[in-house]
């Protein structure tokens, strides 16, 4: 199981293989859920912690792409077998992924990460902006009780409410809204042109769930930086807990290159710069300097 102590991650327990794709499909613009077996991170992988996956047999592009679980594949047992990620193409490699079918094979390694924490809250907040929905279906469920993740499945003490506020350039790139809202997840929606939902950004949603709903709500979120920090500030107001999950290029995803380092504030106010694929990507909002 995935060490937390010290916000940290045992990658010496990562788990590397090549794969096979069982599945490949477009579920909105640009976008794509591809599911692949891989029992030994199945069995181990926590929301909010990812893998980092690459086209084998092929050196361009040469370096994989971290990619979050969006969720576990159940196998005939009941036991988790595989995972499903979804993702965004925006570049050779993940261009390269959406022409794969059935059968093609990957590079897969992890879990990395070191995922959200599992702390009580009676009404969790999600927000999500373009492809920072994904780490979020897992999380909800966990919450909601339905699935239990980890190898040593964890406690996570049960919601009261989930709420999923998801925004993007338009309607057409919403990708997995019925997956949410078959979970029971209250799901509020805006785009920027205003084909569906809130006519503008999705921290403009934000502010209204929290002030009417009547319960102690804590607020998670992933996607563009601006948002996130928008968020940031509009839990800092409401003086409620949030966590970020950031997105930055890696190479390895194993702490070894300090390409995704972002400037983390420590206790006493002062900045470092912290990797986010081992000592993150999951970091309390406050702390982060945006």
């Amino acid at each position: 199981m995935t060490e937390q102590h010290g916000n940290t991650t045992d990658v010496d327990r990562a788990w590397q293989a090549t794969v096979a794709v069982e599945e490949n499909v477009r579920i909105a613009r640009d976008t794509y859920r591809i599911c692949f077996a891989c029992p030994p991170i199945a069995r181990r992988i926590l929301p909010g912690q990812f893998v980092m996956l690459r086209v084998a047999g092929t050196n361009d592009p040469l370096l994989g792409r971290a990619l979050a679980m969006y969720d576990v594949v159940p196998g005939r047992d009941g036991e988790p077998q595989g995972l499903e990620i979804v993702y965004l193409v925006v570049g050779k490699m993940t261009a390269l992924l959406a022409t794969l079918t059935g059968g093609a094979h990957l590079d897969v390694w992890g879990p990395l990460g070191n995922g959200f924490p599992p702390t009580e809250t009676q009404h969790l907040v999600m927000v999500a902006g373009g492809i920072g929905q994904t780490p979020f279906r897992s999380l909800a469920r966990e919450y909601l009780g339905l699935h239990a993740y980890g190898e040593r499945p964890r406690h996570v003490p049960r919601a009261r409410k989930v709420t999923f506020c998801y925004g993007a350039r338009s309607a057409e790139y919403l990708a997995g809204v019925e997956d949410f809202e078959r979970c029971g997840i209250e799901v509020r929606l805006s785009t920027d042109d205003g084909s569906t939902g809130h006519h503008g950004l999705v921290t403009d949603l934000v502010r209204p769930v929290v002030e009417q709903s009547p319960l102690a709500c804590r607020i998670v979120c992933c996607g563009p930086e601006p948002m996130m920090a928008a968020t940031a500030q509009i839990a800092r107001e409401l003086e409620l807990p949030c966590q970020v999950s950031l997105e930055r290029p890696m190479a390895c995803g194993l702490g070894i290159c300090f390409g995704c380092v972002a400037k983390i504030r420590d206790a006493q106010g002062d900045w470092d710069y912290r990797r986010t694929c081992t000592e993150g990507p999951v970091f309390e909002a406050e702390d982060v300097e945006f």
